[in-house]
């Protein structure tokens, strides 16, 4: 059985979504308590605890503990991974790509082709956004042998949620791909959709792209950025994302719309925080430095990364794929800015 201490490292819960997804790769029982104990609202939230059914549902396990609140679970994945047409809804603005996120490892190794419909919040603080995930990880993961898209079907913001997304998985052939990016080279190309629902009249969309263009050109770089009014979210919302291909990788930074927070504000922040990424000397940027992380320990050799800075989020992963895979043999390390992961090489069970 698995044993984790939800509290280790940043106590968030990151340790909760990928722990229940290695055991259901590994069809081990989990036990895990103190679940985000170091967070301000402690135990599971509406996006945690769908992510303990929506991987109970995949592998046709049981769990016990999976209630809002909660802060232990028991978890007994079954044998066999199953792909297929699944449609969960958080019920909240919880983040669905967070959701994704936790399901996609086990899509990779079912037994056939895996579609997730997610309603939730698609933007929001602390959590990628939808254009991240399709347009950055998405394709860095494509180099890993991992095939995967996003379909953006309606907008959906923090708090009220009411957005979806359509993930599409193909199951990987045989064994995930290490990857090496130590060096990125020079930008070729900065993209970006500037997105906000029901506030044409205010052109927050424009004034985004517009103060994020403006920040752009005083670093030398030019930016195409879509300016989209939408009409079809169930509540007012917006958000930025621009990403940048470089000779050798991707890099993204990305921003929700909040109450009080200025579309100028919105469009400096992702600027700001895509040239100190690409600054900084990494070949990931600060979300797919932790995000890579899984999918390292899976993969059949040695994965090394650069990275900006080494976050928690970066230490709670780390730390836990040697506490779950270390005994088939992942390791490790963080040298600086850099991450070299051995892998264990899994395959289909």
């Amino acid at each position: 059985m698995i044993e984790i201490d939800g509290s280790v490292k940043s106590g968030s819960g990151t340790l909760l979504r990928y722990g229940i997804t290695l055991a259901s790769l590994l069809a081990e029982e989990l036990h895990m308590w103190n679940i985000r104990a170091g967070r301000d609202k402690p135990g599971l939230r509406h996006q945690h605890r769908q992510s303990v059914l929506a991987c109970r549902d995949m592998s046709q396990g049981v769990v016990e503990g999976a209630d809002v609140g909660s802060m232990e679970i028991r978890y007994k994945p079954g044998r066999k991974i199953k792909g297929g047409h699944y449609k969960w809804d958080i019920g909240t603005g919880g983040s669905t790509t967070m959701l994704a996120m936790t399901l996609l490892p086990l899509a990779c190794f079912a037994g056939e082709p895996s579609t997730f419909n997610i309603s939730g919040g698609l933007f929001q603080d602390f959590a990628p956004s939808a254009y991240h995930m399709k347009y950055v990880l998405f394709p860095t993961l494509r180099r890993m042998g991992i095939k995967a898209d996003l379909e953006l079907k309606r907008p959906g913001y923090a708090e009220q949620g009411g957005g979806i997304i359509k993930v599409s998985v193909e199951p990987v052939g045989g064994k995930i791909k290490p990857i090496e990016l130590v060096s990125c080279g020079e930008v070729r190309e900065i993209q970006g959709i500037a997105i906000c629902s029901h506030l044409e009249q205010a052109k927050v969309s424009d004034r985004m792209a517009k103060e994020c263009h403006r920040v752009l050109r005083q670093e030398g770089y030019n930016a195409k950025i879509e300016v989209i009014y939408d009409t079809s979210a169930n509540h007012e919302g917006a958000a930025l994302a621009i990403w940048a291909e470089t000779e050798a990788c991707l890099f993204g930074s990305d921003r929700a719309g909040k109450k009080g927070r200025r579309a100028e504000r919105i469009g400096s922040y992702v600027a700001d925080n895509l040239i100190q990424d690409i600054k900084s000397g990494a070949a990931v940027d600060r979300f797919l430095a932790d995000q890579l992380i899984i999918y390292a320990a899976l993969a059949d050799g040695v994965t090394e990364y650069v990275i900006p800075r080494v976050t928690d989020h970066v230490e709670a992963n780390l730390w836990l794929i040697e506490h779950i895979l270390g005994s088939s043999g992942a390791r490790a390390e963080a040298t600086g800015n850099r991450i070299k992961i051995k892998g264990i090489g899994y395959s289909h069970r």
